[in-house]
C-alpha cells in the first residue's frame, strides 16, 4: 500500500527516531508498504518518519543510479536502528540532494562520501560496512531524517533563506506533487 509522506514543516520529520526491536507491530507490512512508497513516489530512499513513524527504520535502493553512480548497484537494503560513522578522510563533496519530504525542490549539499555503517536487516542480522560516493550520500541523507535533521538544515544560511517562502509553502500544503502527502497543521 502506498502510504502518504509527510512535508517539510510537520513535526514528525523534527523528532529523533526510536530504536525497534522483532516485536515491532507488522513489521513486514510496513517494511513493504514503504518499498511501494518509495517507489511510486520515484524515491530513491523512504525513512520512517517520512510516513509519520518517529522510528529507526529507512529503506533504500540506490540501484536504479548504478549507471551514474556504480557504487549504488546492490544498494536495495532494509535498515533497522543503524549507526552510522562518518569517516573525514576525504574532502566534502557538493552534490545537489531532493527529499520526498520537500518537494519540488533540490539544493547542494556538502557531504563527506565515507562512511561506516551498522545496522539490522529485516530479518534483524547485523551487518557492518563501508559506503561510498553517491551511496554514502544516499544513507546519509536518510539517516539525517532519523536524528531529526532535513537537508535544507545542512545548506548555507543565504540559500535558507532564498528558498524560505518555497519551504512555508510545503508546510502549509501549498505545493503540488504526484503522490499523497501529510502536511503540518497550523
Amino acid at each position: 500500500m502506498v502510504l502518504p509522506v509527510y512535508l517539510y514543516g510537520h513535526p514528525v520529520l523534527r523528532q529523533e527516531a526510536e530504536d525497534i526491536d522483532k516485536d515491532y507491530p507488522d513489521l513486514q507490512k510496513l517494511i513493504k508498504d514503504m518499498f511501494e512508497t518509495m517507489y511510486f513516489t520515484e524515491g530513491i530512499g523512504l525513512a520512517a518518519p517520512q510516513i509519520g513513524k518517529s522510528i529507526a527504520l529507512i529503506v533504500v535502493d540506490g540501484s536504479p543510479l548504478a549507471g551514474e553512480f556504480p557504487e549504488c548497484k546492490d544498494t536495495k537494503m532494509v535498515i533497522i536502528n543503524p549507526e552510522l560513522d562518518v569517516i573525514e578522510d576525504e574532502e566534502p563533496v557538493s552534490r545537489s540532494e531532493g527529499c520526498l519530504s520537500v518537494p519540488g525542490l533540490s539544493e547542494n549539499v556538502r557531504r563527506t562520501e565515507h562512511i561506516r555503517l551498522n545496522w539490522l536487516d529485516e530479518n534483524f542480522d547485523e551487518h557492518e560496512r563501508e559506503f561510498r560516493g553517491f551511496a554514502a550520500r544516499m544513507i546519509q541523507h536518510e539517516f539525517d531524517h532519523l536524528i531529526g535533521v532535513v537537508y535544507t538544515d545542512r545548506i548555507s544560511s543565504i540559500r535558507k533563506q532564498m528558498i524560505r517562502n518555497k519551504l512555508n509553502n510545503i508546510s502549509r500544503g501549498k505545493t503540488g506533487c504526484g503522490y499523497r502527502t501529510v502536511h503540518a497543521k497550523k
